[in-house]
């Protein structure tokens, strides 16, 4: 919405030196560091109500598994679906900095809306019934992939052939495998496999929005790269033009999420909950698959590759053996059986996120 006050200062006359301010406006760098700090006080100033809001609907709040870690047992009655304050601060902020033409931005918001849809009703489901699953697995990853179909052909019509249909394989400027059609398949199986991924990996007080908070910042400087002509062809990766404004979108998500930490701080005043662990799953995935950078969010997202691959291991080891790898899955569960405290997990689990998201960053150069 703000994007449009570069038109005012083009049209209108006698604004004089008040034309110079508006034209920061056509500036992506701008308008991020606009959104990130409106998606932060908007979570700032309602996420109190949003949280006493739910807490008076939920009653018991979000159940607690009984087989789980027994410190897990005194968050009993905290509030879950926190998710509605992120989108919301997000959902706000981007309208207002974006550019409201950009089809990227709206794209990637359709994907990010479309998850967390899925994310809410999962967990209204969980609340109203006081059980821990939600509506049939099979079923929801049915929805999660008829969406994140449409947003793969939706971005595969937006570029360049053959680069659209294309993967690109970082360190190597030369090496590109095109999918063709099929790349419709790929594409939608990266954005359900981050939205569940970073679902998984919500487990612990601020141990999953951190290191969202740390790919999205990864992201918005990846799209902002791809999106800008100079700098793509200096760094000699994929031009993808239009796809800098998604770096607003990240700003957002930052802003949002560091409003949403300071209520998710140890001892949580609000659970994150499906509907934003999916959302923000799925907005990291297809960004990735705009800026065709899906094997680099593997890399930055590593942890979230982690905590999946754990849980699948799992899965597969006591089914065929009989036996369990891990003490508990998703993996920092395997540590909290250990002993480590929460804390330590949350804070270590941090760190790893930086240093993957140095060495996703550092394949941009390194070609």
């Amino acid at each position: 919405m703000f994007y449009w006050l570069i038109d005012l200062s083009n049209t209108v006359p006698g604004l004089g030196i008040f034309r110079s301010f508006l034209n920061v406006f056509r500036y992506i760098t701008f308008r991020t560091g606009g959104a990130m700090v409106t998606g932060a006080l908007f979570v700032f100033m309602f996420g109190p109500w949003i949280i006493d809001h739910l807490r008076l609907r939920q009653g018991k709040g979000q159940p607690i598994r009984s087989d789980g870690p027994q410190s897990h047992l005194v968050k009993k009655g905290t509030p879950t679906m926190g998710g509605l304050m992120i989108l919301s601060g997000l959902l706000v902020s981007t309208v207002l900095w974006a550019n409201p033409l950009n089809p990227y931005v709206w794209i990637v918001l359709a994907v990010t809306l479309g998850f967390g849809f899925v994310g809410f009703y999962d967990d209204y489901l969980k609340v109203t019934k006081q059980t821990h699953t939600g509506f049939a697995g099979r079923v929801r990853l049915l929805i999660e992939a008829a969406i994140a179909l449409a947003a793969t052909y939706a971005l595969m019509r937006l570029g360049r052939e053959p680069f659209s249909t294309s993967l690109v394989i970082p360190f190597f400027k030369d090496i590109v495998l095109n999918f063709g059609w099929f790349f419709v398949l790929f594409g939608a199986f990266i954005m359900v496999g981050a939205g569940n991924a970073v679902n998984l990996t919500d487990g612990l007080d601020g141990l999953a929005i951190v290191p969202v908070m740390i790919a999205a910042a990864s992201f918005g400087m990846i799209a902002y790269l791809a999106g800008n002509a100079v700098f793509s062809d200096y760094l000699q990766i994929n031009y993808v033009a239009g796809t800098g404004e998604l770096a607003v979108l990240c700003g957002a998500v930052l802003g949002a999420g560091l409003g949403f930490l300071w209520f998710n701080a140890p001892p949580a005043s609000i659970f994150m909950g499906d509907t934003g662990s999916l959302a923000l799953g799925g907005m990291l995935g297809s960004i990735a698959v705009a800026v065709k950078h899906e094997i680099v969010l593997a890399v930055i997202g590593g942890l979230f590759v982690l905590e999946a691959v754990s849980v699948i291991v799992q899965v597969a080891s006591f089914k065929l053996t009989g036996k369990r790898v891990f003490r508990m899955a998703p993996l920092h569960h395997h540590f909290e059986q250990k002993g480590w405290t929460e804390p330590q997990i949350v804070i270590r689990f941090w760190i790893i996120s930086v240093m993957l998201a140095l060495a996703g960053l550092s394949t941009l150069k390194l070609r």
